[in-house]
């Protein structure tokens, strides 16, 4: 097996084999985190979505675990956008409308996003009354079970050689409202420091989906407590005002 390393994070290698991807978690990744995407990214290829098909987990020679997928050719739009500032504009266009046709699936056995957000509020360290009123938000909140991706953004999607988007990385992906997954892309632009273009996502995102966008941001104390649970330092001042449920009433 001659793997050729294509993207690394501080927990995780991607590899390409071939035909075949493999992504290489670090030995103390979570075991159970690492079947879930697995289990996840196989749910979602029931709906038909194009996203590359796992084929095992497989434990290397080393001891570390690796979902073992298709390798996809192409480029991220984060890449194209990089190579072409130009047509930044045309590829958060291609993002939302990729994120939109995601939105009109569903796939019934997956995690459920309000499950998830209850967990992660739990998590999240606020004290407890900021809990407890992000608990009557969600509560709130219309039930819908829409496929979420959890993490999208133009890191996540690849452009192929013939034009077609291909999402990857499933490995938060849920059932539930979209609105919230659009709100967890704006979290995601903004904590990037990418004001700018966290607006202009917004705004395309609520026009193209004739969604309000004081609806989308009623989700986003949750979706920034959700965030919290990184225990990133460099997000928690952020993240800290975001939580202000207050702030968005």
């Amino acid at each position: 097996m001659a793997l050729n390393e294509i993207a690394k994070r501080s927990n995780k290698t991607v590899y390409r084999d071939g035909d075949l991807c493999y992504k290489v978690f670090a030995a103390d990744y979570n075991k159970a985190d690492i079947f879930n995407e697995a289990l996840n990214q196989t749910r979602v290829e029931e709906t038909g979505l194009f996203i590359p098909k796992v084929h095992e987990v497989k434990r290397l020679d080393d001891g570390r675990l690796a979902i073992v997928m298709d390798y996809v050719e192409g480029k991220s739009l984060m890449q194209l956008e990089s190579e072409n500032p130009a047509k930044s504009a045309e590829y958060l266009t291609r993002l939302i409308d990729v994120q939109l046709s995601m939105h009109a699936l569903s796939a019934p056995n997956l995690n459920k996003q309000r499950d998830k957000f209850t967990r992660k509020i739990d998590l999240s360290g606020l004290d407890a009354t900021t809990r407890y009123e992000l608990h009557v938000r969600l509560d709130s909140m219309p039930k819908h079970h829409k496929l979420c991706h959890g993490d999208f953004n133009p890191s996540n999607v690849i452009i192929t050689n013939d034009d077609r988007a291909c999402i990857i990385d499933w490995s938060h992906a849920t059932i539930g409202n979209a609105s919230a997954d659009a709100a967890r892309t704006y979290l995601l632009f903004k904590l990037a420091g990418n004001d700018k273009t966290a607006e202009n996502y917004m705004t395309a995102f609520c026009k193209k989906s004739d969604t309000a966008r004081q609806y989308v941001d009623q989700w986003l104390p949750i979706v920034a407590a959700s965030q919290m649970v990184k225990g990133k330092p460099e997000e928690k001042e952020i993240l800290g005002k975001w939580v202000d449920v207050c702030q968005y009433e």
